[in-house]
C-alpha cells in the first residue's frame, strides 16, 4: 500500500508559508503502515493541478491533497479531482447547515461562494471538520486509485485527519487487522551509528517493521506491528524492543511522538520529589527556557541564574575571584563551583552549571565548543565533565543543554 501527497497552494510554492502538513500527515500515515513514495506541490491551477493528479493516479493507491477546499476561485481541488473521477459534486446538509448559522450569529452576509465549502464528491464519504466549514472527503474505489481531501490549515486538517480520516483508512486498507506503533527515543547516538547496529534488524523486517528518524540532536525510532489484536502486535514490539535495548539501550531515554528529554527529565524529578535549579554561562539561560517549557515544571524548577560575565559569576553566585582568575571561566573549578553555588543559593537538591566557548571565536585558548558541565546533587560530591562540540554556536548551545539533561537523568535512573 502506498501513498502520494499533493500539496495545493501558490502561497506554499512562493515560501510564503511553510508546508507543515505534508510531513504531519506522513509521519502519521507510516505509523499506519501506509508508505508515501512520493510528494509535490501544485500551485492554484487547475490544468497543472490536473496534470499532477494523473501522473499521482498511475502509481499510487491513494492520493491525498491538501488544502485548496475553500471558498475562494482559487480553492479548486475538490472540482479538480470530482471532473478527473467523472463524478459530480453535492451538498453536505450539516455542513451547510454549520456555515449558515455562522452567518446568522454573526450578522454576516452569507455569499453564494460560502457554499462550495460544504460541497463533497459523489459517491465519496464526506469528512467533518469539526474547527472550519470546509468538508473533506474520502474517496473508495476498489478498482482504482483512492482519493482523501483535506483542508490547508492546519488547525483544521490535523483533528479531521486523526478524527475521520485515520479510521476510515484503517478500516478500509487494514482489513480490520490491529495496527500498533510505539516510538523509541534516543540521545547521545547518531542516525548512521544506530543503523549499522541495528543493520540485520531492519534488513530482514517483516512484521513489526523497524523504522528511523534523525533530528538534530537525536533519533527516534518507531516500531509498528500489525495482528489480530491489540495483545498480539504488543508481544511483537515488546520483543523487537528487547532486541533493540539490548544492542543500544544506554542511549534510549523514552516514548513518544511530543516527549522530549525535559519532559523526562522533569518526570523523574517529581516523582523523586527533587528540586533543581542551574547558573549558565554560554547558554544563556537556555536549559533553563527548555525545563519552562514542560507544563508544571515550578513544582521542581524555583529558578535559576545567568551568570555570563566574571563579574556575575562573583556577584550573582559568590565564586571566589581567585577561582576565576586562576583557573579561568572555562573550567571544571568553575563549572563546580557555579554548579554547588546556585545549588546552595536557592536551597535545592540538584544544581547544575555550563560554561564554555559557543564560538565562533575561542575563550582563555579553549576552542569554540569546549563546554564543561557542573552538577551536585545534595549530599554528594559535586562532579563536572568537559565534552567539545562542533558545529555552529546554535548546534553548541543546543547540545550542551540535552547533553545536561541527559547527564541528570541517567543519575535520577540510576
Amino acid at each position: 500500500m502506498n501513498a502520494e501527497i499533493i500539496a495545493v497552494g501558490t502561497e506554499i510554492l512562493l515560501g510564503q508559508i511553510v508546508n507543515t502538513n505534508a510531513p504531519f500527515v506522513a509521519k502519521r500515515l507510516a505509523a499506519l503502515g501506509i508508505d508515501v513514495y512520493y510528494q509535490s506541490v501544485v500551485g492554484d491551477n487547475q490544468q497543472r493541478l490536473t496534470a499532477a493528479i494523473k501522473l499521482a493516479a498511475t502509481r499510487s493507491n491513494l492520493v491525498i491533497l491538501i488544502g485548496g477546499l475553500g471558498p475562494t476561485k482559487d480553492d479548486l481541488t475538490k472540482q479538480t479531482v470530482a471532473a478527473f473521477l467523472g463524478k459530480e459534486l453535492h451538498s453536505e446538509p450539516a455542513a451547510l447547515k454549520k456555515i449558515e448559522s455562522y452567518f446568522a450569529e454573526t450578522h454576516k452576509t452569507m455569499t453564494a461562494n460560502n457554499r462550495l465549502q460544504a460541497l463533497y464528491i459523489a459517491d465519496s464519504l464526506p469528512l467533518k471538520n469539526e474547527t472550519g466549514f470546509a468538508v473533506g472527503d474520502f474517496y473508495h474505489d476498489p478498482a482504482k486509485t483512492d482519493f482523501l481531501l483535506l483542508p490547508g490549515p492546519p488547525s483544521e486538517l490535523r483533528p479531521m485527519f486523526i478524527k475521520q480520516a485515520v479510521p476510515q483508512l484503517q478500516k478500509t486498507y487494514l482489513n480490520h487487522h490491529v495496527l500498533t506503533s510505539r516510538v523509541m527515543r534516543f540521545f547521545g547516538i547518531g542516525e548512521s551509528m544506530i543503523a549499522a547496529k541495528l543493520s540485520d534488524l531492519i534488513d530482514e523486517q517483516t512484521n513489526p517493521t523497524l523504522a528511523t528518524y534523525a533530528k538534530e540532536n537525536e533519533v527516534t525510532l518507531r516500531l509498528t506491528a500489525t495482528g489480530s489484536s491489540d495483545s498480539v502486535t504488543i508481544k511483537l514490539l515488546d520483543q523487537l524492543e528487547k532486541a533493540v535495548k539490548n544492542r543500544i539501550g544506554d542511549y534510549f531515554y523514552g516514548y513518544g511522538d511530543d516527549n522530549s528529554l525535559a519532559r523526562v527529565v522533569f518526570n523523574l524529578l517529581k516523582q523523586q520529589g527533587l528540586s533543581i535549579t542551574a547558573a549558565e554561562s554560554l547558554t544563556a539561560g537556555k536549559f533553563q527556557s527548555t525545563l519552562a517549557d514542560v507544563p508544571g515544571v515550578s513544582q521542581v524548577f524555583p529558578g535559576g541564574f545567568v551568570t555570563y560575565s566574571k563579574i556575575a559569576k562573583k556577584s550573582l553566585l559568590g565564586i571566589p575571584a581567585e577561582v576565576i582568575d586562576r583557573y579561568g571561566v572555562v573550567s571544571s573549578q568553575t563549572a563546580e563551583w557555579m554548579a554547588k553555588r546556585a545549588q546552595a543559593l536557592l536551597q535545592t537538591d540538584i544544581g547544575i552549571s555550563f560554561t564554555g566557548v559557543a564560538g565562533p571565536t575561542e575563550l582563555e585558548g579553549q576552542p569554540a565548543g569546549t563546554v564543561w558541565i557542573g552538577l551536585s546533587f545534595k549530599d554528594q560530591p559535586v562532579e563536572s565533565k568537559v565534552f567539545h562540540f562542533s558545529k555552529t554556536r546554535p548546534y553548541i548551545r543546543e547540545r550542551t543543554v540535552l547533553t545536561g539533561l541527559d547527564w541528570i537523568r541517567r543519575k535520577l535512573v540510576e
